[in-house]
Order: structure tokens, then sequence, then C-alpha cells
């Protein structure tokens, strides 16, 4: 596996400025950086692959060693494909970390040459979870702060249908 190219998977249900930082100082420490958007139909996702891929892909089109890729299988078995050695995983708290963590062994299990990185989140985006961004869209309170621009606008027409 080249430690070179790392891979930030996630849902990106919405993609928050959380998500955003942790891309943007990730692309600094590699290579290659493949943002891996999780395509889970047994999830209830508020965005399509689609819109979320789309969104994705605008926002990150200025990290200039950055691509987003939608992936419906394993985390392990995208770095076998696309030989990626480090799994970038964002974690805000201690209760992030216990579950990340629990994430991080069963991939070093079914695949030992991967290594997983934990990203402290830039304190600004402690409180920040896709969930809650959702919650608090839904209840009409201002999320601009939480969202991107092109993202807060989006949620808030999915919330106004």
């Amino acid at each position: 596996m080249n430690n070179r190219i790392a891979m930030f998977p996630g849902s990106f249900d919405p993609p928050t400025n959380g998500h955003l930082d942790i891309i943007e100082r990730a692309s600094l420490l590699y290579e290659k950086l493949y943002i891996v958007l999780a395509v889970n139909s047994s999830k209830n996702n508020l965005f399509t692959p689609e819109e979320r891929l789309k969104m994705l892909s605008e926002l990150c089109m200025e990290v200039k060693n950055a691509e987003v890729v939608p992936w419906t299988g394993l985390t392990v078995d995208f770095a076998r494909k696309y030989d990626t050695g480090i799994i970038i995983r964002g974690v805000r708290a201690l209760t992030d970390f216990a579950y990340e963590f629990e994430i991080a062994e069963t991939n070093k299990q079914l695949c030992p040459e991967v290594e997983v990185l934990f990203m402290p989140t830039n304190p600004k985006y402690f409180l920040l979870r896709s969930s809650m961004v959702k919650e608090v869209a839904m209840y009409g309170s201002e999320i601009k702060d939480m969202l991107p621009p092109m993202v807060s606008e989006l949620l808030k027409k999915k919330f106004s249908k």
C-alpha cells in the first residue's frame, strides 16, 4: 500500500465545514487524497448519492490533489483497489474516538497493511455533526455558519418542500 496516498471516507450527508477542514488539512499531508463517498442503500440519507457527489466535487475542486469517488463496498476494499495506505478519520471528542477506534481495529484486521490516522477536528467544529445540522435546518434555524453556502441553500430547499 502506498503511504503517500490517503483516503477520507464518509457519508457526507451533507458535507459540513468540519468535513472541508479535514479535507483541506489532509490534502497538505499526502500526494493524493481520495474523498470516498460512502453509498450505502441501507442508510437513510437525506441527499441522494448523486447530490452528495455533486456537492463534494464542487466544494473540493480547488483541492488539486483530491478526488471524490463514490464507493459501495468496504473501505479496505477501496484501499486495495486504489493502492491507498492511509485512512483519515476526523474525531471531535472521546465518544467519536471510541466509535472510530472500533472501526479502525476492524479495518486493521481485514487489511493489516492500511494505517488509520485520527485527525482532531478544528475546535470551531467540535459540536458540528451532519445529523445535528439536518435537525437544526428541519426546524428552520440558521445553519449558514455550519455549512458551505451552497450546501446551506440546498439543505434549506430540502426542508422547504
